[in-house]
């Protein structure tokens, strides 16, 4: 007879020994090239792709671009999938907390066990192909385009009736766009990430719209003339039907409710109403609307959703990171803006949905941001700002970063720390020495940022 809680030690046991091989496999992945250097091929996924007998054409796709909004309506795509009774995979970057987050089967990352499984299943294709790239003078697979393989592999033999696809950066040339989307979404497109993707809307939005397909349904966003312009083009070039939200569908009411809000939507099928949305922000109620649509376009070619079934995909979805309530006394909230258009749309929904008397910001961009309008969006909302950086040599130097703090605020209302911890720390001392009541802190200005504060402030 095994001794008490026997079974559960070895269980345990079993699970540090996964999450031990997982890691590994992770830290391997990681000596790849990283994901934000984009190399403009598709032929080294083509290529393992092929070898595995082309697992991204043996489920339907919804894939999305845009700039800012990506995940949140991902992960609003794949709740109504799932309340529909379709098994689903969910393909999303990048991770707050483990790496397996970013492959979702049926709502779930999938387990340490999995993915070190599914590594092993594509590792001898992978490592084919960077033998003949290399051969060629060329890389081996990047960090984003293994994981990418490893994505199609796990949803192709679960099997998934429906892949949610998440573009990593631009479209064109994204290790993602070797599927066949059935349904393209393009949620609002801004300037960002310049460096590879152009430095104008045109430009960027020339990369974005290269995810549109042959005969496929392109549901977007409200845009930028000249983004909707380059839009519109290259679907009639891919014979491409497009819904425009603000021509052919619309958020025809929202109202601020304890929690999120309550929506009207009208989609292809007709008006959705009293739709609770636990989210804040005009922009998600539009990110739900381009949700809507496109599982209506998906499942039904357009005709109406069963109401119940949109009741209940909105009501229970979830988008961590993302005007997310981590901590009370005080409030604090976190926030992945990490450029100025999802600054400026961040700064609206805290000032819609909250009552704060003061406001206190934590704030860490990215080198290859902008940290001039990303704080400028922002200041109208906080009282005062901690700069600070996240662990990452891609973060900006925090001395750097409070020089343009103090600029845009004044010297008296800009803190520095040099850790997140202290940073948190210091502004919730800050929030609570304004105001007796209603008083907080924001997190925001990366997602690597919100990511090292939802551990910190024990978020799963």
């Amino acid at each position: 007879m095994s001794a008490p809680g026997g079974a559960e030690h070895l269980r345990r046991e079993a699970q540090d020994a996964a999450r031990t091989a997982a890691d590994e496999v992770y830290a391997a992945i990681l000596e790849r090239a990283p994901e934000h250097d984009i190399d403009p091929t598709l032929d080294r996924v083509r290529a393992v792709c092929d070898l595995l007998g082309d697992p991204q054409r043996s489920f339907r796709t919804v894939h999305i671009t845009g700039t800012n909004g990506k995940t949140s309506t991902a992960r609003m795509v794949e709740s109504l999938l799932r309340e529909l009774g379709l098994r689903t995979g969910r393909f999303t970057s990048p991770h707050l907390t483990r790496v397996t987050e970013r492959i979702a089967i049926d709502g779930e990352p999938i387990s340490d066990e999995r993915f070190v499984e599914v590594w092993q299943d594509v590792a001898p294709y992978v490592q084919m192909v960077d033998a003949q790239s290399l051969a060629q003078g060329q890389p081996r697979l990047s960090f984003f385009e293994v994981f990418t393989v490893m994505a199609f592999a796990a949803f192709a033999d679960t099997p998934v009736d429906v892949a949610v696809i998440e573009v990593g950066l631009g479209g064109r040339w994204d290790a993602t766009n070797v599927v066949d989307g059935d349904v393209a979404i393009l949620t609002p497109v801004a300037i960002d990430h310049e460096r590879y993707l152009g430095s104008t809307l045109v430009e960027i939005a020339g990369e974005k719209a290269g995810i549109i397909k042959d005969g496929a349904t392109v549901v977007l966003a409200p845009q930028h003339e000249d983004v909707e312009g380059v839009v519109l083009a290259a679907a009639a070039e891919r014979g491409a039907r497009v819904v425009r939200d603000g021509v052919d569908i619309d958020v025809v009411d929202r109202q601020v409710a304890v929690g999120g809000q309550v929506l009207s939507l009208r989609g292809l099928g007709g008006v959705y109403t009293e739709v609770f949305l636990p989210m804040y922000g005009a922009y998600q109620a539009h990110n739900a609307l381009l949700a809507l649509v496109a599982v209506e376009a998906l499942v039904t070619g357009g005709a109406a959703l069963d109401a119940s079934v949109v009741e209940a995909g909105f009501g229970s979805v979830t988008s961590p990171g993302r005007l997310e309530v981590v901590r009370t006394s005080p409030t604090i909230l976190v926030d992945g803006a990490h450029n100025p258009a999802g600054a400026e749309a961040l700064a609206g929904a805290v000032e819609e949905a909250f009552d704060f008397t003061s406001l206190v910001g934590v704030v860490g961009v990215m080198a290859d941001k902008d940290p001039e309008n990303i704080l400028a969006a922002l200041e109208p909302l906080l009282a005062e700002v901690v700069v600070t950086r996240a662990s990452t040599d891609r973060a900006l130097d925090v001395v750097d970063l409070a020089e343009v703090a103090i600029d845009v605020f004044g010297e008296d209302r800009v803190h520095v720390a040099e850790r997140l911890d202290e940073a948190i720390d210091l502004a919730a001392t800050r929030a609570e020495s304004l105001e007796d009541y209603g008083s907080g802190v924001l997190v925001t200005g990366s997602i690597l940022l919100v990511a090292e504060a939802r551990v910190l402030l024990g978020r799963p």
